[in-house]
C-alpha cells in the first residue's frame, strides 16, 4: 500500500512538473529584443526585426542572414521572454508583431528564458476612425 500511494504521489508531481513547463500562456507586447531593450515599444523600426538594431539597414544587403530575435514584454512581469516560433510560420506573426495584448501560448525554458511558441492570438486592428472637428 506504501509503495502505491508512493507511485501515486510521484507521478502525480512529475505531471504537474510536466504541465508547467509544457502549458505556458504569456499575453504581452510582441516586439524586437533590441526594442525592448532600448525602451522603443511604439515607435520600433520595422528593420530591427530583419537586421537586428536601428540604422542597421544602410550596411545590411539582400543575401545577408536575418538577424531575428523576437521578445514578448509582459507588462505584468516587468520583463522580457525571448520567443522561438516552433510550429509558427514568421508571416502569420506580422499582424502581431509591435503589437500591445499579444498571446503567446506554448512552452517555457526557465534556463534560456524561452518561450517555444506553438501558437498565438493577436488582438483585433484598431477600428477606423472619422476625425471629425476644426483643424
Amino acid at each position: 500500500m506504501k509503495k502505491l500511494m508512493l507511485l501515486a504521489l510521484s507521478a502525480l508531481f512529475a505531471a504537474s512538473l510536466f504541465a508547467s513547463s509544457e502549458g505556458v500562456e504569456k499575453k504581452g507586447f510582441l516586439t524586437t529584443k533590441w526594442c525592448a531593450e532600448n525602451g522603443m515599444f511604439k515607435d520600433c523600426r520595422l528593420e530591427t526585426a530583419v537586421c537586428g538594431f536601428e540604422g542597421c539597414f544602410k550596411s545590411w544587403e539582400f543575401g545577408d542572414p536575418i538577424k531575428e530575435n523576437l521578445v514578448l514584454y509582459v507588462h505584468d512581469d516587468g520583463k522580457y521572454y525571448n520567443v522561438a516560433l516552433d510550429k509558427i510560420e514568421r508571416s502569420e506573426l506580422d499582424e502581431a508583431l509591435n503589437r500591445n495584448e499579444v498571446t503567446i501560448i506554448g512552452s517555457y525554458d526557465e534556463k534560456k528564458n524561452l518561450i517555444h511558441a506553438r501558437e498565438f492570438k493577436a488582438p483585433p486592428p484598431p477600428k477606423k476612425s472619422f476625425f471629425k472637428g476644426c483643424l
